[in-house]
């Protein structure tokens, strides 16, 4: 079974948000050259990096609910210009909406057991997708979905 990391989403409000910006990010990349892809920069390697590249997805927490995940296919070790190494987690840039989770704030990432992770909304909720997200979200906070 994959092993899964989940972060927080700074800076976005709505899965939306964080649609908009991987679409940024990979039109600035591919205007570059080359094949563009969503990297995620963030400051630890993961120990465990060999199960995460075994079929393993990023969940990401969005207003204090794990929202979508999106799938992970290498993690690259640099050095900054700084001389500090981090990690990038390079992601294949689709969303996948997942069962809405609460999950308290924490700094960085976490390691997110495959048993623990949440499903796939599309197997929960069958055209729960194609809901606007404010409803979805109002539909979790009466325990409806």
């Amino acid at each position: 079974m994959p092993l899964h990391l989940v972060k927080l989403c700074v800076g976005c409000d709505s899965v939306a948000d964080l649609e908009d910006w991987i679409r940024r990010k990979l039109k600035e990349t591919s205007g570059r050259g080359g094949k563009a892809r969503h990297v995620h920069t963030t400051r630890m390697f993961p120990r465990r990096a060999a199960e995460i590249l075994d079929g393993g997805s990023l969940y990401w927490v969005i207003r204090g609910v794990i929202a979508c995940r999106e799938r992970i296919l290498d993690l690259r070790q640099v050095t900054g210009r700084d001389g500090v190494k981090r990690c990038q987690v390079v992601l294949d840039g689709r969303l996948v909406l997942v069962e809405p989770r609460p999950r308290a704030a924490f700094q960085g990432w976490r390691y997110l057991e495959a048993e623990d992770a949440p499903r796939d909304l599309s197997r929960v909720a069958p055209g729960a997708a194609r809901m606007p997200e404010a409803m979805r979200r109002e539909l979790r906070e009466l325990g409806l979905l």
